[in-house]
């Protein structure tokens, strides 16, 4: 299923979530799902209209007054619980998208991060409830539009500071945004974390069936000329590419719908260089990893007269695409590069932190087509231990392959 966020008022975690239950997620559903996992709160629903639009508003009532937590508070209750992979996977990667823009906007490492407003139990049902909504109506592709971000001031734990707020807008790096007539804030730094987790491309509305759509309400005047809504579109992916468009597989009438296999939409960019000192790759290839790149390969070529050259190949979510471009063309020598969407299939997998004899160390989870489960040692964690011990790297790697096993994990 393909999920397109309408945002044109802007996000925030109830909205999402308010949207999400619109779709068609039961509240008894999500209350049951997250009970074991926060306690102090409950889920109710109202429907209203803003400018005569029919739209869900939904309320975290909280008993658990706690405001305050820090980030590795909230990684190790998300780490413990017992999720989904992918719902858990999500969460851990929008927490640690605000402890990272708080981190930098602050001055403080990431382990020291307190989360205030943000802390509290009904922004955690926010985005782990928007995670499992997700995963309960078998999204596997998000859209976003622009993000439209509003204006003025807001009073919060740190006093009075400007629209948007500072965290948003890091957590915003990288995806493209938009101004709007609101007069405060419109994306919170929940929503914000919310949408750039979830969305792999931004822009139109993709091709597709429309099969339901919600509306979440947000509980702000914001006074905009728009209703203050967030509206989700819930849609199958089309059986055949039209004329306009170039020819390409689609991926969801060639798995099953309860294949293991993950499907995404990536991009894949490309470039060709035959001027350049090869010393410089490694840096280049070190800095699109850093920036986000999913995969990152070098290809011997020949060019023009015979001329021997590198081909450059990146694999990157479509958010990613510009910022990754910039680096190659900024890093190389490359004038020109190619891109195009891909669809492809992973295996589930998630990183865990397992006991080795040369103590805690992170491996890969991966589960196959027929659902057995492998562990894949980290490269660094075992480089580090080779360096540690002062041991061949690849002695370090066999032993931890043969030690971990899922009685192991800690």
């Amino acid at each position: 299923m393909i999920l397109y966020l309408d945002l044109f008022s802007g996000i925030s975690g109830d909205m999402t979530l308010g949207a999400l239950v619109d779709l068609g997620v039961p509240l008894e559903w999500l209350e049951q799902k997250l009970a074991p996992v926060l306690n102090g709160f409950s889920l109710r629903k109202e429907i209203v209209y803003k400018h005569h639009l029919r739209a869900l508003n939904l309320f975290v009532d909280v008993t658990d007054t706690a405001t305050s937590r820090t980030y590795l508070d909230i990684r190790a209750l998300i780490t413990a619980a017992d999720l989904p992979d992918s719902v858990k996977k999500n969460s851990l990667a929008a927490f640690e998208r605000i402890a990272g823009a708080e981190s930098r906007i602050h001055g403080r490492k990431i382990e020291t991060v307190h989360f205030h407003e943000i802390g509290g139990i009904d922004s955690l049902v926010d985005i782990i409830g928007s995670f499992l909504a997700v995963d309960y109506l078998g999204v596997n592709t998000i859209v976003a539009s622009k993000v439209p971000l509003g204006s003025g001031f807001v009073d919060c734990a740190h006093g009075r500071i400007p629209v948007p707020v500072p965290a948003t807008l890091a957590i915003l790096e990288g995806i493209p945004v938009t101004g709007s007539d609101a007069t405060t804030e419109i994306v919170t730094p929940t929503g914000a974390a919310l949408v750039a987790t979830l969305a792999s491309d931004f822009g139109p509305m993709p091709e597709m069936e429309i099969v339901r759509i919600g509306y979440g309400a947000g509980k702000r005047e914001t006074g905009s000329s728009l209703p203050n809504l967030l509206r989700m579109v819930l849609g199958k992916p089309l059986a055949l590419a039209k004329k306009d468009r170039d020819p390409r597989f689609q991926i969801e009438s060639l798995f099953e719908t309860d294949s293991p296999l993950h499907k995404e939409r990536v991009f894949v960019a490309k470039t060709n260089v035959d001027d350049m000192n090869p010393e410089i790759l490694g840096f280049v290839m070190d800095l699109l990893l850093e920036k986000g790149a999913l995969d990152v390969s070098f290809t011997p070529v020949h060019m023009k007269k015979n001329r021997p050259g590198t081909l450059i190949e990146v694999i990157c979510r479509g958010k990613d695409l510009e910022g990754l471009s910039r680096v190659i063309l900024t890093q190389t020598t490359a004038i020109g590069l190619r891109y195009h969407p891909c669809d492809r299939v992973v295996l589930e997998r998630e990183t865990v932190t397992c006991k080795t004899r040369f103590g805690p160390m992170q491996v890969k989870k991966i589960k196959d087509p027929e659902n057995r489960i492998r562990f894949l040692p980290e490269y660094e964690a075992c480089k580090q231990a080779a360096r540690r011990e002062n041991l061949p790297l690849k002695d370090v790697y066999a032993q931890v392959a043969a030690q971990v096993n899922p009685l192991d994990r800690s």
